[in-house]
């Protein structure tokens, strides 16, 4: 009777860890899952801005603060002159807004869409791209694209990831041999 009483003990003490441990388990998926939806984020509109400067698009450079704009709209995209001074601190005054498709949803409160098929993204990714001047070589032309990205949860979940993107010109004589 007391070994049965002992062995009931134990098995109890192990249920109750076991339970305790998928509940960390499940919230380190949480939090993974939360960590890639920010980063992919990031990176989509980092990779957005790469796109935009190899189409020719940049011009000049101009002084970007205040509140952001909207980059789906190409007429809105532009090179800064100053470049971001703490790329980590969000949200950037002067940011450009690129949402990738239209089926993302934004929603400050995170949390399940509607009808509990996805996630709503806390914020809309942001970007910013700022011109560093020309490369050593003398014939590229050097910037600096950041892209932030949100998960479910604006304050549980942000990433940001930057880049330096060079925009090489030569000419080439095609009157030779």
């Amino acid at each position: 009777m007391i070994s049965s009483l002992l062995i009931l003990v134990v098995v109890t003490l192990m249920a109750v860890s076991m339970y305790r441990g998928f509940g960390l388990q499940e919230k380190i998926a949480g939090n993974t899952l939360e960590k890639q939806r920010s980063l992919q984020a990031a990176d989509s509109a980092l990779r957005y801005g790469e796109w935009w400067l190899n189409q020719g698009s940049a011009g000049s450079a101009v002084a970007c603060s205040g509140n952001a704009v909207n980059g789906n709209v190409l007429t809105n995209m532009r090179v800064c002159s100053n470049v971001l001074t703490n790329p980590a601190t969000l949200p950037w005054a002067g940011a450009i807004e690129y949402k990738p498709s239209t089926s993302m949803a934004i929603d400050s409160s995170g949390g399940l869409k509607s009808d509990g098929t996805d996630i709503n993204y806390a914020k809309v990714p942001g970007l910013y791209i700022a011109y560093l001047g020309l490369g050593p070589d003398g014939k590229s032309m050097l910037y600096q694209v950041t892209g932030s990205g949100y998960g479910g949860s604006s304050t549980d979940s942000a990433s940001v990831v930057q880049s330096v993107y060079a925009m090489t010109f030569r000419v080439v004589d095609l009157s030779g041999p």
